[in-house]
């Protein structure tokens, strides 16, 4: 089983309603897709290609219209547990300081939501714990109303791995921020991802963060969205933000950009 993909699509097609299917309007089409355990991807493309659509797939919130799914071994019947998601509006409860919005995942999916009770003490541990790693130190009891934007999307993201998901889903998640907490919020998910080696899927249009993250990078179309570039990141790693002046990171950048502005242009897939 070792050599089989952590996440398999095979021949994944999905309309949003039979009447859709009916004329076979697609949202995305023709999607394989096979990641190895423990790969970081990205998924980049034009507003409205379908990446949002790709994710509900991934998470099993969505069934394919035709095609199979399987991730970790088992095919995808419903939503998944093995999941942990982060988008770019962090959504913390305001009522509940940052370690209570942190532990919410805990409170209601199982196994842990029965055991929250008796294992409170070591849940509140944890996510604390997790809260210092990435920089929150001193704010675990504070509301979301006193965070910065970066500061709340750094707790959505410890909220994500609370219950230690084998796979990170992240849809934009550093969109609303500015650049320098971007690239902030990008060492701590790569310091993250580094030691435990989730599967990770980021949606982004920031062409710099998906070259600097991810080991592939894939180039979705225009809707309906299909993969139409497979660009592997062959940087090494441990990656410092230095890497991104150089001219191999810069190279990269503008291969991506050059495939997604020929797509713009076309209205159709590029070829590889």
């Amino acid at each position: 089983m070792q050599n089989s993909p952590f996440v398999d699509f095979q021949d994944v097609w999905l309309a949003y309603n039979d009447e859709l299917l009916a004329q076979k309007q697609y949202a995305v089409e023709a999607i394989d897709l096979q990641v190895q355990e423990g790969e970081f991807i990205a998924i980049v493309g034009p507003s409205g290609c379908g990446k949002s659509t790709f994710m509900k797939l991934a998470t099993g919130l969505r069934m394919p219209s035709q095609g199979k799914i399987r991730i970790d071994g088992q095919p995808v019947t419903g939503p998944l547990k093995i999941s942990g998601m982060a988008f770019q509006a962090p959504s913390l409860l305001p009522w509940r300081t940052t370690v209570d919005n942190v532990l919410l995942p805990l409170e209601i999916v199982e196994p842990h939501r029965s055991q929250f009770k008796q294992r409170y003490d070591e849940y509140q541990t944890r996510a604390r714990a997790l809260l210092q790693k990435v920089g929150l130190g001193g704010y675990e009891d504070k509301f979301p109303w006193q965070l910065s934007g970066g500061m709340q999307q750094r707790a959505s993201i410890c909220r994500a791995l609370i219950h230690e998901p084998k796979m990170l889903l992240l849809d934009e998640p550093f969109g609303a921020l500015d650049a320098f907490t971007r690239e902030e919020l990008w060492c701590i998910l790569r310091d993250l991802w580094t030691e435990q080696r989730f599967n990770v899927i980021l949606v982004t249009h920031d062409l710099r963060e998906s070259a600097f993250l991810a080991d592939t990078v894939y180039v979705m179309s225009k809707s309906p969205g299909r993969f139409v570039v497979k660009r592997n990141i062959d940087l090494p790693r441990p990656r410092e933000l230095e890497i991104t002046y150089t001219k191999e990171f810069t190279d990269i950048v503008h291969e991506l950009r050059g495939h997604i502005g020929a797509i713009r242009k076309q209205g159709v897939g590029v070829p590889q």
